[in-house]
């Protein structure tokens, strides 16, 4: 399996070492102090938080975030008692379509807190773990947007995509281009399509908390069928 090098891994360490010195804010120069950023760790050593938002679209310089899930675990244990959620009030409002997906509706947006309201909080939360999402570029996309708005400072992170595992396995190599040659789709990269293929059960979409406990689940399932607990963090993240 093709991985991360891990010179590009290691190289997340030195930005945060650098981002920690420079950050004006101290909740942010916490955030980057407390980072578990060593791509030597084994998995199994760090403690993780899964990460799930739900947005009123998809581009995040015209949508924002509408609710945040997080739940902290390890490879043996999920926290659900520390899980948190909030639901906020976008600045940018909400339409019909996204009422008809995620079942948020306005009157309960009307008295959320807005994102700086819960910045501090939600940094605390994140204080120490290694963020699990799946789909990067959406997760990370808008926390970065979100929270540079509210910091005016770059926030960057590594982070592990339980997609991305999937795809490397389904989607790139010899499985993928068996699937081609036999003239089968693509395997799905859905979350619950990826749970299936564990065994695991299929939950209900787009609720935050949710999500965030489907892709914890499913991230112990990866590790326990492909991985081990000594496997090298850097190896997993993005």
């Amino acid at each position: 399996m093709k991985t991360r090098s891990r010179g590009a891994a290691s190289d997340w360490a030195s930005w945060m070492a650098g981002a920690c010195e420079q950050a004006r804010d101290p909740r942010l120069a916490g955030f980057y102090r407390d980072f578990p950023h060593d791509p030597s760790a084994p998995v199994a050593d760090l403690p993780l938080i899964a990460i799930d938002l739900e947005t009123t679209g998809l581009d995040p310089a015209r949508h924002a975030i509408l609710s945040i899930g997080l739940l902290p675990f390890t490879l043996s244990s999920i926290r659900l008692s520390d899980r948190r959620h909030w639901v906020l009030r976008p600045p940018t409002g909400l339409s019909g379509e996204s009422v008809r997906f995620h079942n948020i509706t306005h009157s309960d947006t009307e008295q959320a807190p807005a994102m700086a309201e819960i910045l501090t909080d939600l940094l605390t939360a994140l204080a120490g773990r290694l963020p699990v999402v799946h789909y990067h570029p959406l997760e990370r996309r808008f926390l970065q947007r979100a929270l540079e708005q509210e910091l005016r400072q770059p926030l960057r992170f590594p982070l592990i995509d339980t997609m991305e595992l999937e795809a490397r396995r389904h989607r790139r190599g010899g499985l993928a281009r068996l699937r081609h040659w036999l003239g089968r789709p693509p395997a799905s990269l859905r979350l619950n399509d990826c749970r299936q293929r564990y065994g695991l059960p299929a939950y209900g979409a787009h609720h935050a908390v949710l999500d965030a406990l489907a892709t914890a689940e499913l991230l112990q399932a990866q590790i326990q069928h492909h991985y081990d607990a000594t496997t090298p963090v850097g190896e997993l993240w993005v």
